[in-house]
């Protein structure tokens, strides 16, 4: 090693994040991915407006996410009667300073790497190399193990390394042998697009049914104005028996669509044909609702864990991504408090894991859907007024104290200074 670097391991978007904010900072660095390339995989995802500002704290705003996403206006629970059980504006209609933005994961992984690449060169993301474990060596520093696209073993020498390397992390799995293994409970979901007219406002995310038994959709593009057809994003779930064999679902395994339709079958509406948005459907995918169990630290010396590789979690909150990117703005931020050096690692830890695993553990209970459960212990989910069933005033205080635990309360939002000042340089020592 011929000079101070971080290391990350992975190039989704957490660990892209990462890039874009050491690169920000002044601090060398290479991203080890192990796809042989980038490719837009993926569905809908939803980025909360902190993620959004951090994005545009990076130079990437709402111009460069408006031609991928489309800002969301409304976040609505619909009762599997098809009566309303609450709505709330989302985005700057919420009073947030930013938007949030319903897109293509992928769309966005390609974005940040192709911000990444034009920034700090083509090497600073390396593809086809897989990393499979790391190496802590005497004087403090580390070493990423791994093996190539073409089989051959590699060594990469590191002031520091970023564990961004997913649900599946190798890194995390070195650090903590003894982990459980990943934690199902027992929902799968079927995950697709198709070209149909959005609902509602135009821009809402809509989930409607039971928490056992649901459907959420969203749009993930604007109207096309000739036929007024948008890419809706759908993830229809259904929770099934314990003895199903949810590992050998696989993840984001392509199926058709006539092989769980039928649980849907009369879910019709005058504002939703959901049988006919399945019907239609682009592409449609499986795979099992899962997450780990929280650690009790995503440190060990010169190694970090962020985003999945710390804390996956259910997508029932629509932060998963959004976490990831602050993940990478808070190691930033402490890093300008602590230097580029183990310390910076420690604060980190030492802010985040705590609160971020109650959010996996919260999530995990069905996070802002947790409304649903509610309502089906109290009625049954049948009900003609929800006033009767959860007063106005419950389900506010319900949303808000979701909010608050992600990180994404309003009030509190729009007053936080930058996390990372304009123009802040870490400081590397050599």
């Amino acid at each position: 090693m011929t000079g101070p670097r971080v290391l990350v391991c992975g190039g989704g978007i957490g660990g892209l994040a990462v890039g874009l904010t050491l690169h920000q900072l002044g601090v060398p660095f290479t991203v080890l991915e192990g796809a042989r390339e980038l490719a837009p995989l993926g569905v809908g995802i939803n980025l909360q407006p902190n993620a959004v500002r951090e994005l545009g704290d990076l130079g990437i705003g709402t111009d460069a996410l408006g031609t991928i996403g489309v800002g969301v206006r409304e976040w609505a629970l619909v009762g599997r009667n098809g009566h309303d059980i609450h709505s709330e504006p989302r985005g700057l209609p919420a009073g947030y300073r930013w938007p949030q933005y319903a897109l293509h994961r992928g769309r966005l992984q390609l974005l940040l790497a192709d911000t990444l690449r034009e920034r700090a060169g083509a090497d600073a993301v390396r593809l086809g190399h897989r990393v499979t474990g790391y190496e802590k060596n005497a004087d403090g520093t580390v070493a990423a193990l791994g093996t190539r696209a073409d089989g051959t073993a590699f060594r990469e020498e590191g002031t520091l390394l970023v564990g961004a390397d997913g649900i599946h992390s190798a890194v995390r799995a070195q650090m903590h042998p003894d982990q459980p293994p990943i934690h199902w409970g027992g929902t799968i979901m079927w995950r697709g697009t198709t070209q149909a007219p959005p609902v509602r406002t135009g821009s809402s995310f809509v989930g409607l049914g039971s928490a056992r038994h649901r459907v959420v959709l969203y749009p993930i593009s604007p109207p096309d104005p000739a036929t007024g057809l948008a890419t809706v994003n759908w993830i229809a779930e259904l929770r099934v028996d314990a003895a199903h064999d949810w590992q050998g679902t696989g993840w984001f395994r392509a199926v058709d669509v006539a092989d769980f339709a039928h649980h849907f079958d009369d879910w019709r509406y005058d504002w939703l044909d959901v049988p006919d948005l399945l019907r239609r459907a682009e592409v449609a995918y499986e795979n099992p609702m899962i997450d780990r169990d929280p650690v009790p630290t995503w440190q060990d010396g010169p190694v970090l864990l962020v985003g999945d590789a710390a804390h996956a979690m259910y997508p029932t909150g629509s932060n998963g991504a959004s976490q990831a990117i602050m993940d990478a703005r808070l190691l930033g931020a402490a890093m300008l408090r602590h230097g580029v050096s183990v310390e910076a690692l420690g604060a980190f830890d030492a802010e985040l894991c705590g609160p971020v695993s109650e959010l996996v553990l919260r999530n995990r209970g069905d996070g802002p859907f947790g409304l649903l459960d509610l309502v089906d212990q109290r009625c049954g989910g049948q009900f003609d007024d929800i006033d009767d069933v959860v007063p106005e005033a419950e389900r506010a205080a319900f949303m808000a104290g979701y909010k608050a635990a992600a990180g994404f309360a309003v009030d509190r939002l729009n007053a936080a200074p930058p996390t990372i000042p304009p123009g802040a340089r870490a400081v590397v020592a050599g």
